[in-house]
């Protein structure tokens, strides 16, 4: 059996700034407003024609792999994470294994939104515990702004997200003291549709009933979330899935040097924070500046932390997330 390490990290985000003043131009909002309810200042959306998550993706990856110390075609398999998929079908892993031009390798797409990165990341560990892959590239990607609501009507959830890439290599480690300890996943069902797109899909409306209805006032192909109840959710399943990952190492919070949880709101990541006497420094935020980027949001997150010099050797890092489902999970990494 052997352990999995992240060896190469990177991120790729769009040129274009959104500001929440700029938000305020277009729908019945304010710098104020949002700021105290979600922390976030500005956010990135990717001008039409310029990206798509497959090519953000693309150059998320390309920095991880050179950073990993290895040649693209080293990479055993892809796993790309997002809810914001360039096709319907195929799935964005195969047109990164086309576009980085890599050998045909095995591609799996992971559809579990703001935890889909930790859930990638569990399955690329796991095949790399098993021996059958040695470096596994781990793609978190969206471009959430083309699909939103840019109306006063769907503020609720648009001022919340932007656009995005992150990425990591993992790769076999002989040293099991050292790289991913574990990874804890979970799901609860029963509240899919608290926070979920409704169509287009074959279970309520595909696009033949959106064509035939042609209605104005249709919203089932925005994002719809259930603000509150998701915050509440969110900060207890936060809390019991850190603190499984820690027991399961014989760990305890004052163990961890660095908390990089998935950017959904700073209210969540200070409640977060407060509850296990955490420092600031301890707890990796950049969600100011980007929102939330759903499944790229940890990998980005964990790349600035790591460029600006908070990851190093021998730290225990720990990744958390919660998101549409409900699913939610963590990584604990000795780094």
């Amino acid at each position: 059996m052997y352990n999995s390490k992240i060896t190469g990290l990177g991120y790729y985000v769009p040129d274009n700034v959104v500001t929440n003043d700029d938000l305020s131009k277009i729908m019945d909002t304010n710098d104020a407003w949002i700021q105290e309810r979600t922390g976030i200042k500005e956010r990135r959306h990717v001008i039409k024609g310029e990206d798509t998550t497959t090519t953000m993706g693309v150059k998320a990856a390309k920095i991880a792999i050179e950073r990993a110390g290895i040649d693209k075609d080293d990479i055993d398999f892809i796993v790309f994470a997002t809810l914001s998929p360039d096709y319907y079908f195929p799935g964005p892993g195969v047109l990164v294994q086309r576009d980085l031009d890599i050998k045909t390798v095995g591609a799996l797409d992971v559809r579990n939104q703001c935890s889909g990165f930790v859930y990638a990341i569990s399955v690329a560990d796991q095949y790399i515990k098993t021996g059958m892959y040695k470096n596994i590239l781990v793609i978190g990607s969206e471009l959430h702004s083309h699909g939103l609501d840019m109306t006063t009507r769907g503020r609720g959830v648009s001022v919340i997200f932007g656009d995005g890439a992150g990425a990591a290599v993992l790769s076999r480690a002989e040293n099991e003291e050292e790289g991913i300890l574990s990874t804890h996943l979970h799901s609860e069902g029963q509240h899919a549709e608290e926070l979920s797109l409704i169509a287009p899909g074959m279970g309520k409306r595909w696009v033949s009933d959106i064509i035939a209805d042609n209605d104005p006032n249709d919203e089932s192909y925005f994002p719809y979330m259930n603000g509150q109840f998701v915050f509440k959710n969110a900060v207890v399943r936060f809390s019991e899935v850190i603190m499984e990952g820690l027991k399961k190492n014989g760990l305890q919070p004052t163990d961890i040097d660095l908390l990089v949880p998935h950017q959904a709101n700073l209210r969540i990541s200070q409640f977060i924070q407060n509850k296990f006497g955490l420092t600031n420094d301890q707890v990796f935020n950049n969600i100011m500046s980007y929102g939330n980027t759903t499944a790229a949001s940890i990998p980005i997150a964990l790349t600035e932390a790591w460029e600006a010099g908070k990851v190093n050797k021998g730290d225990l890092v720990v990744l958390a997330a919660f998101g549409s489902g409900f699913t939610w999970g963590s990584v604990i990494i000795r780094w």
